[in-house]
């Protein structure tokens, strides 16, 4: 039986003593979280949000652990631009093991930089297996994100994911792949500023 902790924050491994996913720490916890597992280093997929008491808390755990905290941007239901991409695959690359992963529910943005990571790691030979981190996307405009990775093996023609991201990715052309395979309610739009929750803290 999983533990409470672990239940509460929506916590799993991508790769035991690796790589690890979770929603926000909204209720506290978060180094007790940490300390659990290890865990030396976050991923925020929520960008950097300095005024708000979450993002703060979340680094001053961080700091007081000597861990590692990493800024990025993913949102569930825009079509992630360039620079964005290059930005998560670089705190992938930097951040020390085991990190973790986390967005606001733990499951779409993370499924997202989850399956990406393993891609990036193994190559594409484990795109399908990597396709088990994504939960089941019922909202409508976020089932690109389960999608993202067909379109991804097919644009970049097999080349390595960190070079096709840094040198071919547009998302232009991600919106008209989607739209050519009749997933055009699969997205909102491209990526241009984040839109915040009036619930967020």
């Amino acid at each position: 039986m999983r533990p409470l902790l672990d239940l509460l924050y929506n916590f799993r491994w991508v790769l035991e003593g690796e790589a690890a996913r979770s929603s926000q720490a909204y209720f506290g916890g978060l180094t007790r979280l940490m300390n659990r597992h290890g865990l030396r280093a976050i991923i925020n997929l929520r960008g950097e949000n300095r005024d708000l008491g979450w993002w703060r808390y979340e680094r001053r755990v961080c700091a007081a652990l000597g861990a590692r905290h990493f800024d990025t941007m993913l949102d569930s239901r825009k079509l992630p631009t360039r620079p964005m991409l290059m930005c998560l695959m670089q705190a992938l690359e930097e951040a020390p093991r085991p990190f973790l992963l986390k967005c606001s529910g733990g499951n779409d943005r993370t499924g997202l930089a989850a399956a990406l990571y393993l891609i990036h790691r193994d190559g594409w030979s484990v795109r399908e297996a990597a396709q088990a981190q994504f939960a089941d996307l019922a909202k409508k405009h976020q089932r690109w994100l389960k999608l993202f990775t067909a379109f991804a093996l097919e644009d970049s023609r097999g080349q390595p994911l960190g070079a096709w991201i840094a040198n071919d990715y547009e998302p232009e052309r991600l919106a008209q792949w989607l739209k050519a395979q009749g997933h055009a309610d699969s997205f909102e739009r491209i990526f241009v500023a984040p839109t915040r929750s009036r619930w967020q803290l």
